[in-house]
């Protein structure tokens, strides 16, 4: 049989069809037995029928570091072809496709600058060719933004005599040499005063950013000057009044001048937003901001009345990985930070609102569903080893979807976590008083971990580890429901279930998993997006539910789920739900990708993907991309490469021009772990992959060092950035 016939056969087994069906694109695979070279797959990801027009992204996958099933290309040319591979430091798109540089880290933003570790980005158009960008900043990459701040920003920052001044205080103590609580230094110490400056640029880095963005007549997306544009930083508020707003029960607990934990002294009024990963766009022209790994700067634990732990408790630790408990030298209080805040670009006097019904946690994204004549759902994920899926759904009805009144339908409703059934059904529990403590068996946890709160009964505070069955047993016994657990009146008591949402989550029996990007479909259903499934201190996702290609746990690539409400009803309390598709190498199953991460759904149903595998932990994947899943037709769950990031960077916040003819993209922390590459060194090493059939071979692989995206001159510093992809201009 000659490798034409091979592969003939081949796509008639995978069922490498046309697929026209809504949604799903059309593929057209243009093969060559010339040279016995077969081309990528065309992939028009947004055509729905004959009917419409030319799609704006179609377009012919490139080629990634392991072969894929939607390559098309035969197990024996796979050998040939995937014999070497060269990373590039470059942000790789189809033929036809370009990128350009919108913003970049330390760029002008209003009266401040653009922050670092760009992630979700919200385009909300205000005339033709025109709108807002509203851009999150999530966290500081320690070693890249030390190793740069002075060359970017242009001013240095005590790193050196801080990190020299805690060792030598420290040199007669047992802590940490890099660890320091700066919280209980006097005001009047140098050493604090250092650390403050440290801090302050570090939570300035972080926060939500607007900037005015239009399109010049030959398609050049470029800056425009806007009054509406602004910073909302970590440190809004501190020295210049612009403090955050709050809704919802919690702010009866931050409004209260005596608890048993730490109160700082600022009622309802917030000291800035920072840790902000995903996102989501309301209808109505706002944007919603996911605060995530906010325990990084302050203590996350509270007491059953709602309060916060000391700052004392997550002291300022710096070295050369790490820059933590940057809340700690100014007092910050921790329950006050794992909320989603929502901003109105459009408003440049709006620095932001958290609203606590919402609930606090670990935040991921959020996906917004909004009709007529319904009650409003908003979805979010708990990114951490066992975290939830919640829904909130609003007490009031939507009359009109664009009117911006729709606001205040977030000051009132309910908190559900998600309980997932292994027959594909699953249920939404209320995080209220009256709801029933029963937690899940740790036997069923990977990890054999479950997180409880230690309850009113306990004068500490906080949670504990769980392990055996007789633990839940004794929980259930002391404690029936959710108002058992925690202290004051009815409103407060909500306010403190609602602050400790995980905690609470994991008490009335939700569903551990992983969850990172939630979003909507134009039918009303929701794509998850689970990016791992290994365990840590935190727990870890239920083994019944989250396995991999064939049945194992734990899974570490992740996966893509499609859930729909019973009945498409919003405020449904059941559901059904199935993987879409699963991460992981094609031999073994998976779609080729790894650790699926944000999400974005165009207009006709396709989905679009972006990775987040740590920088360095598995090798055979390469750097973060892009992929395209159609979701209906032949080829629903398969995946076809669109892009390839940076070195070290991580490909996130995905979102299309209202017409879909420009996607802008954020490159988050080139460079992550070696910085600036320099003298363009280059490593190269021999890398196992397998073929689409299993065998595996050895493939050459060369790879840059480090970073000098988006520059990419010699020895230029690594930065953060948000681009703009379209397809070239022809005539």
């Amino acid at each position: 049989m000659t490798n034409d016939h091979r592969l003939l056969m081949k796509l008639k087994r995978r069922n490498f069809l046309l697929f026209l069906a809504g949604g799903a694109g059309a593929v057209a695979l243009a093969m060559s037995t010339r040279g016995k070279k077969y081309p990528m797959p065309f992939i028009n990801p947004t055509a729905q029928t004959a009917a419409k027009s030319e799609p704006s992204f179609a377009f012919k996958s490139i080629k990634g570091p392991l072969p894929l099933e939607t390559s098309a290309i035969a197990p024996e040319q796979q050998l040939e072809q995937y014999s070497k591979y060269e990373v590039v430091d470059d942000l790789l798109l189809p033929e036809g496709f370009y990128y350009e540089l919108i913003a970049a880290w330390g760029d002008k933003v209003g009266d401040s600058r653009f922050g670092y570790n760009n992630d979700y980005l919200s385009f909300i158009a205000n005339g033709k060719d025109r709108g807002y960008l509203t851009i999150n900043f999530e966290y500081i990459s320690t070693y890249p933004w030390m190793q740069t701040y002075e060359q970017v920003i242009g001013k240095s920052l005590p790193f050196k005599q801080v990190q020299s001044a805690i060792k030598q205080r420290n040199a007669q103590t047992s802590g940490r040499k890099s660890k320091i609580d700066a919280y209980a230094l006097p005001e009047n110490d140098f050493l604090k005063a250092q650390i403050r400056e440290i801090c302050q640029a570090a939570l300035l880095d972080q926060g939500i950013g607007t900037i005015a963005i239009r399109q010049t007549p030959e398609g050049k997306w470029e800056r425009t000057p806007s009054p509406a544009e602004r910073r909302i930083s970590g440190i809004s508020g501190l020295e210049d009044g612009r403090y955050l707003k709050v809704t919802g029960p919690a702010a009866t607990v931050f409004r209260k001048q005596q608890g048993q934990g730490y109160i700082d002294g600022l009622g309802d009024s917030i000291i800035g937003t920072f840790a902000n990963c995903a996102g989501g766009t309301t209808p109505w022209g706002t944007v919603l901001s996911a605060e995530e790994n906010f325990q990084n700067q302050v203590p996350e634990a509270v007491y059953a009345d709602g309060t916060a732990f000391s700052p004392s408790v997550l002291a300022f630790a710096l070295d050369e990985g790490e820059l933590l408990g940057q809340g700690n030298v100014f007092g910050l209080a921790g329950n006050k930070y794992g909320w989603i805040v929502e901003v109105d670009p459009a408003n440049p006097n709006d620095y932001g609102t958290k609203h606590t019904w919402l609930g606090r946690y670990r935040h991921e994204a959020v996906g917004v569903s909004v009709a007529a004549g319904k009650q409003l759902a908003f979805y979010s994920g708990c990114d951490r080893t066992g975290g939830h899926v919640y829904k909130f759904v609003s007490r009031d009805r939507v009359r009109d979807p664009k009117d911006k009144t729709n606001s205040q339908l977030l000051q009132n409703g309910t908190l559900y976590a998600a309980k997932f059934n292994s027959d594909g059904t699953g249920s939404w529990i209320a995080l209220k008083a009256d709801t029933a403590i029963d937690p899940d068996s740790p036997s069923y946890i990977e990890g054999n971990l479950l997180r409880l709160p230690k309850g009113k009964k306990s004068p500490t505070g906080g949670d504990f580890e769980a392990t055996s069955d007789r633990q839940i047993q004794q929980f259930k016994q002391q404690y029936k429901n959710l108002g058992d657990l925690y202290l004051g009146n009815d409103e407060e008591k909500q306010g403190a279930i609602l602050i400790d949402a995980h905690y609470a989550a994991n008490a009335i029996g939700a569903t551990p998993t992983a969850p990172e990007d939630t979003e909507i479909a134009p039918d009303g259903s929701l794509y998850i997006s689970f990016t791992s499934g290994a365990n840590g201190k935190e727990g870890g996702p239920d083994k019944r539910i989250f396995t991999g290609t064939k049945g194992e746990t734990p899974y570490e690539h992740g996966w893509v789920m499609h859930l729909t409400e019973d009945g498409n009803e919003p405020a449904a309390l059941t559901f059904r739900w199935q993987i879409l598709a699963m991460g992981g190498k094609p031999a073994e199953g998976g779609a080729g990708f790894s650790n699926p991460d944000n999400l974005l759904v165009d207009r006709n149903g396709g989905l679009w993907v972006v990775t987040d595998m740590t920088s360095g932990k598995d090798r055979v994947f390469g750097n973060n991309s892009i992929w395209y899943i159609p979701t209906s037709g032949a080829n629903a769950g398969k995946a076809y490469l669109f892009g390839i990031g940076p070195m070290e960077c991580e490909t996130t916040g995905p979102c299309f021009t209202t017409d879909e003819q420009t996607m802008f993209l954020s490159i988050q922390h080139p460079g992550e772990g070696h910085g600036i590459r320099r003298d363009r060194a280059i490593e190269t090493s021999e890398v196992t992959i397998t073929t689409t059939e299993g065998e595996k071979f050895p493939q050459i692989r060369s790879v840059p060092v480090g970073s000098n995206w988006p520059d990419k001159s010699n020895n230029a510093p690594p930065k953060p950035s948000v681009v703009a992809i379209q397809r070239y201009r022809h005539g």
